[in-house]
C-alpha cells in the first residue's frame, strides 16, 4: 500500500505546486507603463499602504523625463506640487554635489534651472537636468519604496485583459506573465491598456464645432510659431524643378488636400526624439551616418537654407555639463511631419517600424547638415562642433530610448477637458491637479498651396495659445465613463480634446495626475467603490494633505 501511496502523494504535490505557480501575482494596484506618471502613482500607492507593481514595456523608467526632455516645460511652477515637486527637488539636490559637475563648473551653468522656492518655503527645485540624472531619481524612488518593477513586459493587446462585471481582473503580457489587481492604471503614452479594456477613446483632431473650440480641427492659414514656411523670406516651391509640377514633388510633402478649416481628421501632431547633444570635444560623438541614408530626403531643408533661413540652433537649450535638450525648430526640422498617423492604433511591430523610420530620418538630418557640401558653410561649420553625448543613453548608441509621442489615443471619459476649461471660459469641476503651459500643438501636415508654377509649400497644425495662467484638471478626465470599466484610471492619455491635450501633455502634469490617480485608486479600494464614485470631498482632502495644488490665484493665501 505504501508503494502505491507515495507516487500518488508526489503527483498531488506536483499538481498543487503547478497550480500555485500558474496563479497570477496579486496586487492592490497594477500600473501598466514606465513613464514618470507610473512612478509617481506607484510611490503614492505605497505611501497609502497599498501593494503595487509597475509592469513596464520599457527598460528605462521615466519616459520622456529621462528620455531627453530635460528642459522642462513648466509654465507656472507654483502649481506643481506633491511628488512632482519632490522629483524636481531631488534633481536640485543632485546638482548641489560637486561631483555632479563633470564637464563644467556649477558657476558656469549659473542659476539656470534653479526655479522657484517650493510652496512650503524650504525645498528648492531644479527644472533643467541631464537624462541620466532624471532616470537615477526615478530608480531611487522605486528602490526606496521597494516598488516591484518588471521591464520589457508588453501587454497582450488581443487577449491579455480579463474582465468580470465591469472590472479588469488581470492583465497578461506577451511573455505569458499575468498580474491581478483590484485597481489598474494605464500610464502609457499610447493608452494601450484602456484600448484593450474596451474603453472609449479618440485619435486625431475633433472638429472645432464638436466642443465649441476655436483652435481644434484643421487650422490652415494659422501660423503661430516659427515652425512654418512663413518664417522663410521667400516662398518655397514643392517641386524638384521649382515651378514645374511635371518634375515631381519633393520628399516629405503631402499631395493630399489638408482638409477644410475647422474640420476633424485622424491625424496626430508630429513626433521626434529630444536629443542630448554636446559641443564639448571630450564628450562628443560625431553624428553617425545612418543605414539607408538618402540626402534627397532633405532637399526641402536645403532650399530653406538657400533662402536665407538661419535659425538652426534656436532650440539647442542648455542643460548642465555642456549638454542640450535639442527640440524641433523651424519649417523643416526634427519633427517628422506626417509620418506617424497610424502609430496610436498600430501593432507593436508597426510601431517599431515607425520609430525606426523616425530615427533614420532624424539621424540623417543631423548627418546631412554636418556633411553635405551644399549646406551653407556658416551653418555647417557651427554644426560640426556638435555631436551626440558620449555619457548619455550609453546602451542605445547615445540615442534617446524614448520617442516623443506628443499624442496618441485619448480617453473619452466621464469629463472631457477642452480649450474652454483651459481658457477659463467655463469652470472645471473636481480639480485633481493643475496645468499652466500654453496650448501647444506641433505641426500635423505639410501640404501644397496653389497649383502650377505659383504653388508653394506650407505646414499646418502648429498652434500656440496662452492659457492666461494656470487651469484646473477635472477628476472625471482620469476615469472612464460610468458604465464602462469601474477600476481603471488614466493619468497620461487623459480625457481631453486634441487642442486641450496640447497643454495638459507636459511631463510635470503627468506626474501630478499619476499621484492623484493612485490616491483615488487607494480610496476606491478602501471603500469598495468604482473609481467614478470616489467622493470628491474626501479625495480633495487627501490630495491637499499630500501637497497637491488644486487651485491658484495670483495672491494665494
Amino acid at each position: 500500500m505504501r508503494r502505491l501511496l507515495l507516487p500518488f502523494l508526489l503527483l498531488v504535490l506536483t499538481a498543487t505546486a503547478n497550480t500555485q505557480s500558474n496563479k497570477p501575482a496579486q496586487y492592490d494596484l497594477v500600473i501598466y507603463g514606465g513613464t514618470a506618471a507610473a512612478v509617481t502613482a506607484a510611490v503614492q500607492a505605497k505611501q497609502m499602504g497599498k501593494t503595487v507593481i509597475v509592469v513596464s514595456p520599457d527598460k528605462h523608467l521615466g519616459g520622456l523625463s529621462s528620455g531627453g526632455l530635460g528642459f522642462t516645460d513648466t509654465g507656472n511652477k507654483a502649481v506643481i506640487g506633491g511628488l512632482a515637486r519632490e522629483f524636481y527637488h531631488r534633481v536640485y539636490q543632485h546638482y548641489q554635489k560637486s561631483e555632479a559637475w563633470a564637464w563644467e563648473k556649477r558657476e558656469q551653468f549659473g542659476n539656470k534651472g534653479q526655479g522657484t522656492v517650493a510652496l512650503d518655503g524650504e525645498n528648492r527645485t531644479m527644472w533643467i537636468f541631464e537624462p541620466h540624472v532624471a532616470e537615477a531619481v526615478f530608480e531611487d524612488f522605486v528602490r526606496e519604496y521597494k516598488i516591484p518593477v518588471v521591464r520589457n513586459e508588453w501587454l497582450n493587446r488581443q487577449t491579455g485583459v480579463k474582465k468580470s462585471g465591469g472590472r479588469i481582473t488581470s492583465i497578461t503580457t506577451l511573455s505569458g506573465k499575468r498580474y491581478s489587481g483590484k485597481m489598474f492604471i494605464d500610464a502609457t503614452y499610447e493608452g494601450d491598456l484602456l484600448a484593450a479594456a474596451g474603453v472609449s477613446y479618440h485619435v486625431g483632431r475633433e472638429s472645432k464645432d464638436q466642443y465649441g473650440e476655436q483652435w481644434n480641427g484643421v487650422q490652415t492659414g494659422v501660423l503661430h510659431h516659427r515652425h512654418h514656411f512663413g518664417a522663410v523670406k521667400e516662398k518655397i516651391s514643392p517641386y524638384w524643378t521649382p515651378g514645374d509640377p511635371a518634375s515631381g514633388v519633393l520628399p516629405r510633402i503631402s499631395t493630399a488636400s489638408p482638409g477644410e478649416y475647422g474640420a476633424a481628421d485622424k491625424k496626430v501632431q508630429a513626433y521626434c526624439f529630444r536629443m542630448c547633444l554636446t559641443d564639448l570635444e571630450a564628450n562628443r560623438v560625431p553624428f553617425p551616418k545612418p543605414a539607408g541614408y538618402d540626402p534627397k530626403q532633405y532637399e526641402l531643408l536645403l532650399r530653406i537654407f538657400q533662402a536665407g533661413w538661419r535659425e538652426t540652433f534656436q532650440k539647442f537649450d542648455r542643460i548642465p555639463n555642456r549638454k542640450t535638450d535639442t527640440n524641433n525648430h523651424g519649417p523643416f526640422s526634427t519633427d517628422n511631419i506626417g509620418m506617424n498617423y497610424d502609430y496610436p492604433d498600430a501593432s507593436y511591430e508597426r510601431r517599431r517600424q515607425i520609430i525606426r523610420e523616425h530615427e533614420q530620418y532624424q539621424k540623417g538630418l543631423l548627418y546631412f547638415i554636418a556633411n553635405d557640401p551644399r549646406v551653407p558653410k556658416d551653418v555647417q561649420d557651427e554644426f560640426r562642433k556638435w555631436g551626440l553625448t558620449r555619457d548619455e543613453f550609453k546602451d542605445n548608441g547615445n540615442w534617446p530610448h524614448q520617442i516623443y509621442v506628443r499624442e496618441a489615443r485619448r480617453l473619452i471619459g466621464a469629463y472631457v477637458m477642452t480649450e474652454n476649461e483651459l481658457l477659463k471660459k467655463r469652470p472645471t469641476p473636481d480639480s485633481v491637479g493643475m496645468g499652466s503651459y500654453g496650448i501647444d500643438s506641433h505641426n500635423i501636415q505639410r501640404y501644397i498651396i496653389g497649383t502650377g508654377k505659383d504653388a508653394y509649400v506650407q505646414n499646418e497644425g502648429d498652434i500656440g495659445v496662452s492659457t492666461n495662467g494656470p487651469y484646473q484638471i477635472a477628476y472625471g478626465s482620469l476615469t472612464p465613463k460610468k458604465g464602462e470599466i469601474e477600476n481603471l484610471l488614466v493619468p497620461v492619455c487623459v480625457s481631453s480634446t486634441h487642442i486641450a491635450f496640447g497643454s495638459i501633455r507636459m511631463e510635470p502634469v503627468f506626474m501630478i495626475l499619476g499621484q492623484s490617480a493612485a490616491t483615488a485608486a487607494a480610496m476606491a479600494i478602501d471603500n469598495n467603490l468604482a473609481v467614478q464614485d470616489v467622493p470628491y470631498a474626501k479625495l480633495r482632502e487627501r490630495l491637499l494633505q499630500d501637497k497637491q495644488v488644486l487651485e491658484y490665484s495670483n495672491q494665494p493665501k
